[in-house]
């Protein structure tokens, strides 16, 4: 958790500020409401004091992960990105009102929706796969719950082609409790099978209620403990009874320490949790994985661009075709308002217009040469 104040939220035309949803290490979250369509929103938005060329790029790579794939219907949709009015980058995405940061560790959740949920994300991981993109994040508090109750995978901010180039800085980030052992030990910064261990951990925490190398009471569960513990990979049986024998396999396959021995694809491990849907005579959650037609479509994600991409302001000089303006005196009268010199007066409206006015409680603009009269009639502000 994050131990500092929220930033001031940025002012954004067509947004209404409601209230904070959560801070981090380079960004905040905050509630807004969209007045154009009327709906909910959460805005996150960089901190503007450390806003420097890698955490752009990131925040591109973000907006531009989050923008090919949110169609997926396991994956949190993206509305917008663009720079505010004080500088600082922003993406307006749909907002989940829950999440499943703490839940595992306050209540049991059930295993028919642990399964649920893994088939779910496992599906949305495919499809990013598919993409040639990593997610490089996966754990239980990436995980949102929508209005519906359907689980969604967020934080795309580390995302990675799949194959990179070989001059490309690695950058080793990494959730630690939910990281495969080849990511501890920095021997690779993402892949297939390192997604694979993250989402058989993810579904481990949410059955046994802590993180799989995580031992409860002990007070040994430092940084350092943990990535040891890692990078032994001995598993622990989650010790439910309600956890099937088989659900036990799949999941210790997922976290096998040698990544050629756990599943080939985020697909094959939620086929085999399928399976265990049906060994327990529960429906099968269908698999939603986009066709290759739709993963080939569409230009790659650059994320080598490092640019401010915000609105855009017309910075070329043009010419002008209306008449360069003079400027005037101005003379003020004691017993009238301000006129410019040398301007007819606005003419004098008639009974009939001055009633209508008012009966209509309306705003009429007279012009008559240079001069502009604003009259304010029936009703003020």
């Amino acid at each position: 958790m994050a131990s500092r104040l929220p930033s001031a939220p940025p002012g954004l035309a067509g947004f209404t500020y409601v209230r904070p949803l959560g801070t981090g290490g380079f960004a905040d979250v905050f509630l807004f409401e969209q007045n154009l369509p009327r709906r909910p929103v959460a805005v996150k938005v960089l901190l503007e004091d450390i806003v420097d060329e890698n955490l752009l790029r990131m925040f591109n790579a973000e907006a531009d992960v989050m923008a090919r794939l949110s169609a997926h219907p396991s994956i949190l949709t993206i509305y917008e990105a663009s720079i505010s009015a004080d500088g600082r980058p922003y993406i307006v995405m749909e907002y989940c009102p829950t999440s499943l940061t703490n839940r595992y560790r306050r209540e049991v959740i059930p295993v028919t929706e642990v399964l649920q949920l893994g088939v779910k994300i496992g599906s949305a991981l495919e499809t990013a796969h598919r993409s040639g993109l990593l997610h490089r994040d996966i754990k239980p508090s990436n995980i949102l719950i929508t209005t519906f109750g359907s689980p969604v995978l967020s934080d795309f901010g580390i995302a990675a082609a799949i194959t990179g180039r070989a001059d490309e800085d690695e950058v080793f980030a990494m959730s630690v409790p939910w990281s495969a052992p080849e990511i501890v030990e920095e021997r690779v910064s993402g892949s297939v099978p390192a997604e694979v261990w993250g989402l058989g951990a993810t579904l481990y925490s949410l059955l046994a209620g802590r993180s799989p190398f995580e031992r409860p009471g002990s007070g040994q569960n430092s940084r350092e403990q943990l990535k040891s513990r890692i990078r032994k990979a001995a598993y622990t049986p989650i010790g439910r009874a309600d956890v099937p024998p088989r659900l036990e396999q799949v999941l210790a396959r997922a976290m096998s320490r040698d990544p050629s021995a756990r599943h080939a694809s985020a697909a094959e491990l939620a086929h085999e949790l399928q399976l265990v849907q049906h060994e327990l005579g529960v429906p099968h959650t269908p698999m939603e994985v986009a066709v290759d037609e739709w993963a080939a479509a569409g230009a790659a994600v650059d994320f080598a661009d490092d640019r401010a991409r915000g609105p855009v302001r017309p910075s070329v000089q043009y010419a002008s075709r209306r008449p360069a303006r003079t400027p005037r005196a101005v003379d003020r009268r004691p017993d009238e308002g301000t006129v410019l010199a040398g301007a007819e007066p606005a003419p004098r409206l008639g009974t009939a217009a001055r009633v209508a006015l008012f009966a209509g409680g309306g705003v009429l603009l007279a012009a008559a040469g240079a001069v502009t009269t604003l009259l304010i009639v029936g009703g003020g502000f």
